[in-house]
């Protein structure tokens, strides 16, 4: 494993790895990686855009984004929220860290400032109005301890909204595309064996109710599509996630050549006249409750 490889958990706040936790980070947090995510968000934000204005994101508020990685639903968040609002992305990787920065400015976006830091370490003097990330809680092992810990930091009537991914309707899709299957129960394989959730619906919906919240508003979309995005992606994550499954012994020789496997995946595509996907995106969001009665 290389030197970017072996920084563990790579965005999750360390206060959400369990004590003695033997998972690590299944996507690293190589230059490559970042590459990859940054392709991913352009093709995830409008769905992600779409929840938050369903929660009812907007002008003028302020917003706490964790596991905010190189800054893509910040940045999101800031335009919903426009120059009268503020974002706070909470980051532990200094790398991501550096990149986001890098980002936002380029971006010309002044509301938003990224800290490093622990979620359990998160003080605030006002209130935010929501807390939000996307494909986060996957790798937390008590993902409704840490939501009852964010939700004190929102307001009476604030809003907690997450985007978390589900691999089953994937593997369903792909069922007759032979090359196309065993990539998705590769990676969704590996996922497991690093400790990851890769099914989050039930997680999610249990973890607002285990954290105090009232049941949350849930949706489920999948990307789809003939473009080449789709065999893109599929290859891109099994590259960074090649060395967790070197790690756990799980072989890719069913796979074939690596060189060729992107173009091997589009002609499947070809092939059988089918559309490409990607995970599909579970919505959810809840408000905090009014009362002012400890959580």
């Amino acid at each position: 494993m290389d030197a970017d490889r072996k920084s563990q958990y790579g965005n999750i706040p360390r206060d959400m790895i369990a004590s003695g936790s033997t998972s690590q980070y299944v996507l690293g947090s190589t230059d490559a990686e970042q590459e990859r995510l940054i392709r991913q968000a352009a093709r995830l934000d409008p769905y992600t855009e779409r929840l938050f204005r369903d929660a009812g994101m907007g002008p003028g508020q302020r917003i706490l984004d964790i596991g905010s990685g190189v800054g893509d639903v910040a940045m999101l968040a800031a335009r919903l929220v426009g120059p009268s609002g503020e974002i706070v992305g909470v980051e532990r990787d200094v790398r991501s860290i550096a990149r986001a920065r890098a980002r936002v400015a380029e971006a010309g976006l002044h509301n938003v400032t990224f800290m490093q830091s622990d979620v359990s370490q998160v003080t605030s003097g006002a209130p935010f109005d929501a807390v939000v990330g996307r494909c986060i809680l996957q790798f937390l092992p008590d993902a409704a301890a840490v939501m009852r810990s964010l939700s004190r930091l929102v307001r009476p009537g604030g809003v907690l909204a997450f985007h978390e991914p589900t691999w089953s309707p994937l593997l369903l899709l792909t069922a007759q595309l032979p090359l196309w299957s065993a990539c998705a129960s590769l990676i969704r394989k590996t996922f497991q064996c690093s400790g990851a959730n890769a099914d989050m619906e039930l997680v999610l919906f249990r973890a607002f109710e285990e954290a105090g919240l009232p049941a949350p508003n849930m949706w489920m979309e999948i990307p789809m599509g003939g473009d080449s995005f789709f065999a893109g992606w599929v290859y891109d994550l099994l590259c960074s996630v090649r060395p967790q499954m070197q790690q756990h012994n799980l072989s890719c020789e069913a796979l074939g050549n690596f060189e060729t496997l992107r173009e091997r995946l589009d002609a499947e595509l070809v092939a059988l006249k089918s559309p490409g996907a990607c995970i599909g995106l579970v919505g959810a969001w809840s408000r905090v409750p009014a009362s002012s009665a400890p959580r």
